[in-house]
């Protein structure tokens, strides 16, 4: 049969990235507890397209998932987008996956348990030289209690639910908890999906114990990733949804994180 996707187009210009976007697609992650975790993802697969290729073939990117093991992994992201560079004949791949990944928590004095749940996202690019990158992005949510509002007033202080949102550029392998645990310890309390009475006691006191700014937050996790072993570079954004604002407050810190790395 004929191979439109191999005629000269009609406008003669090289293409960045063209793909599917939104495969659905059962993965296992490595779970610290338990050894491995099965969750759902969403994906995205793409290759460059050059100038005098129409279109690409779009069909061979679900044949490469569905070939694929489903672990998330150096190794097996790097297989999985050598198969793509090779029978899509591109130069470069690139496949994201967005996955929810599941903890287990424990009340702090209840002792309830239940899963709270993180979103995620993993982007691995193999580029022309078969260089390969591997970024984890996390987000996870914490409480902050207003240092400010908690100065000023006579009784309590505003607080709110605030995100650490996490995009890690990987030279080695870590677990999702490590970061996990860094932002929560960032924040004036981790939060959780079941409290008792007793919990929503500690929860609060401890919080009040320990107000922050957005500004605290991003300081305090950056200064744990500067020192980690397994990372050449990071961006982290701290955005607190303000209870008393009609708006948000956030905070930025990058380190080694250039244009091309998002």
């Amino acid at each position: 049969m004929i191979d439109v996707q191999k005629n000269a187009p009609e406008v003669p210009l090289p293409i960045d990235r063209v793909g599917v976007r939104g495969v659905r697609v059962p993965i296992s992650a490595r779970d610290r507890a338990n050894g491995t975790q099965r969750t759902v993802a969403c994906a995205d697969l793409t290759v460059d397209l050059p100038a005098s290729f129409k279109g690409t073939h779009m069909s061979r990117f679900v044949e490469a998932m569905e070939n694929w093991a489903g672990e998330i992994s150096y190794h097996s992201l790097r297989g999985l987008l050598a198969t793509i560079k090779e029978r899509l004949e591109a130069k470069r791949a690139q496949v994201c996956f967005r996955f929810p990944y599941f903890i287990r928590k424990k009340a702090p004095s209840s002792g309830a348990s239940s899963f709270v749940a993180y979103s995620c996202t993993l982007t691995g690019e193999l580029n022309a030289a078969d260089e390969q990158s591997f970024i984890l992005g996390i987000e996870v949510p914490v409480m902050t209690v207003c240092p400010c509002s908690k100065a000023i007033s006579n009784e309590g202080a505003h607080s709110q639910r605030t995100l650490v949102r996490m995009t890690l550029l990987m030279c080695g392998f870590d677990w999702i908890e490590d970061f996990v645990e860094i932002a929560e310890r960032a924040g004036s309390s981790p939060v959780y999906t079941i409290l008792k009475r007793e919990d929503e006691k500690y929860v609060t006191e401890h919080a009040f114990a320990n107000p922050c700014f957005v500004e605290d937050v991003v300081r305090n996790v950056a200064k744990q990733l500067d020192v980690h072993p397994h990372l050449r570079g990071y961006r982290v954004e701290v955005e607190s949804m303000e209870s008393i604002h009609n708006h948000n407050a956030m905070a930025c810190i990058e380190r080694n994180f250039d244009v091309q790395s998002r």
